[in-house]
């Protein structure tokens, strides 16, 4: 055994060759932070709320979400800019309105798989 990476901690390596499968799974994932930034935005229950408004009608306006939501233009609008800028929504104009939706299939398969394994985890409990 020995203490490759350990940074003088204590500890060894005992299984090396799903050690370094591990690290080769890590070096593989270029964009940590982006992949973290995309989890990130599923963390706050407005922008998972509005995600979930998207996933179910396609589109809507910012008016007819905060209406759904109860809460105000400018908060939806703020959440709506961030999810955005994440590249989780897209919007486009017609007239005045804008609408949202869902940027693509990944997104809304991410957040169905989210809402269908927590009434999982609800089954088996």
């Amino acid at each position: 055994m020995n203490n490759i990476g350990c940074s003088g901690a204590d500890c060894s390596v005992i299984h090396r060759e799903r050690m370094e499968e591990a690290r080769s799974a890590l070096k593989n994932i270029k964009a940590i932070s982006e992949l973290t930034a995309f989890f990130k935005s599923f963390a706050d229950d407005t922008r998972l709320r509005i995600m979930i408004v998207l996933d179910s009608v396609e589109e809507m306006c910012v008016n007819d979400i905060a209406v759904a939501l109860d809460m105000t233009k400018s908060a939806i609008s703020h959440q709506l800019s961030y999810l955005k800028d994440c590249g989780l929504l897209k919007s486009r104009k017609e007239g005045k309105v804008v609408f949202y939706s869902l940027m693509d299939n990944h997104v809304k398969l991410a957040l169905e798989m989210g809402v269908e394994h927590v009434g999982h985890k609800e089954e088996i409990q």
